[in-house]
Parts: C-alpha cells; structure tokens; sequence
C-alpha cells in the first residue's frame, strides 16, 4: 500500500497580465501555469525540469506560497497551502525548506554563518537549542567549525551553497525545495555540493525536489523526474525511463542539450 502523498498540487493554474498590446485595450491574461497536478512522497527525491520560460520558477513560487494561483490547491499532509503571515505558515515553513539558486545574495552580510543558521529557528520558533542545531547543521553539510564566525563574504561558492543548505536543514524539515543548486559552480565544488544533497536523501531520509533546466545533475541525483513545458507538466516517470524513452518533444530537446549523463539511481 502505497503511503500517503506529503505534497499534493492539483489543477494548479496561474495567468498573468501580458505587457504591451493595443491602446486603450486591457491586455490579455498570459497563462503561466496549466492544470498542473503531481504529489510528492516523505523521503522522495524529484527532479523538476523544463527550458527557460516553462513555467518552473512559477511553480516554485507556487509551493513556497509565494505566489497565490488562480485555480487549484497545494495540501502539505491534507492542509491548505496559501500565502499569508509568517505566523499562519510557521507549520509549513518548519516542513518544506529552501535552498536558492544564488546563496551569496540570500545570506545577510553582517551575520556570522552560525547565526545566518540559527535565524530561521528562532524565527520559526523551532523548539530546540538553536546554536547547537545549528552547529549539527553545519556538520551535516561538511563545514569546518573554522568557517562558523566568518561572514558570507569571506566563503567560497560552494562553502556559501553549504551554508545555504545548512540553514535550510536546521529546522529538520520533511522536503527541501531547492532551485538550481549547482548553478554558477565549477565542477568539483559542484560534485561535491551534489554529495551532500545525495547524503540528505539517503542517510537522512530528506525529501528533495530538484527544480533545474540540467538534466545531468537531476540525472545524478533524483529517481524521478517532471519535465514541464509551457506551463504544464507534460512528462512525470522514472528518472531512468524517461531518459531511455522519452515521450514529448520538450523533453528530447532537453536531453540533446544536456553532456553526457551518468545516472546514480
């Protein structure tokens, strides 16, 4: 019997007012998203693939409750998820975590890496003694305790991404949402950035969704794997199988652009 699902979108759509046009017109809704439906199970690790302008970020923005959809719901465990105060998400914002795709621009300057860590326990009023979870966290994702007083500034790409895991982690979440993790990373900072995500899922038993134009990192890392195209997901299969015999066209030109891939899974 199969578990329940953790995270489930149905029939998620989203249009936006399209620029320009006729004057003196009101301008045409853009539909941005279409009838998106797919769940995501405690423990599972996910790719999200699509070109750019697919409707990715959207949806991110989406299962972050940034963004309020038109039509359709987003349930974490059977409750509604919709934007709204910090206080009335704190039982998501503990669930689902982020990771975000440029670290340096999300970790405040002025803050030592320790106390970047310890902010969203204390914000999300996490139960617990926030330097020496946070201390865990830092661990977890293979930082030297040397690092723990330095500011953002003074770390390396990947040593900022870790961080940025770090803090994501800290509240001990059940999914991690991350965009484009890798990105922007030479390669052996980048193989190793990709170790500890891999570590999350296996040994800690993370959920993870990957959101990513790169098939070769969702390759390496996720079982299963939804491409989107033009606002709608039109591929959700196993990693393996939809890279062995895929079905839409978005999805072929996807792999034709993409190096070699060498699957973990």
């Amino acid at each position: 019997m199969t578990a329940p699902a953790f995270l489930t979108v149905n029939d998620l759509a989203l249009s936006r007012k399209a620029g320009g046009g006729v004057p003196f017109r009101r301008p045409a809704p853009r539909s941005i998203l279409r009838n998106v439906s797919f769940a995501l199970h405690a423990g599972e690790c996910v790719g999200l693939v699509g070109k750019s302008g697919s409707g990715k970020t959207t949806l991110l923005r989406c299962l972050l409750a940034i963004d309020t959809p038109d039509h359709g719901l987003i349930a974490c465990e059977g409750q509604p998820v919709r934007p709204g105060s910090v206080a009335k998400l704190r039982w998501y914002r503990r669930a689902v975590q982020y990771v975000p795709q440029d670290p340096s621009a999300s970790l405040d300057p002025r803050m030592p890496v320790l106390s970047i860590v310890m902010e969203p326990l204390r914000r999300l009023k996490v139960e617990c003694r926030p330097e020496s979870r946070a201390e865990e966290a830092l661990e977890k994702v293979g930082l030297d305790r040397s690092l723990f007083s330095r500011r953002p500034q003074e770390l390396s790409g990947g040593q900022a991404q870790r961080v940025a895991i770090a803090r994501a982690i800290a509240t001990r979440p059940t999914f991690l949402l991350t965009d484009e993790p890798v990105s922007g990373l030479d390669m052996p900072t980048r193989d190793q950035v990709v170790s500890v995500l891999r570590d999350l899922v296996e040994t800690h038993g993370m959920g993870l969704m990957i959101v990513s134009h790169d098939l070769s990192v969702v390759a390496g890392l996720c079982r299963r794997t939804l491409v989107m195209d033009d606002g709608e997901i039109v591929e959700d299969a196993p990693t393996g199988r939809l890279l062995a015999a895929p079905k839409h066209p978005a999805t072929r030109e996807l792999i034709a652009a993409a190096p070699p891939l060498h699957m973990h899974v």
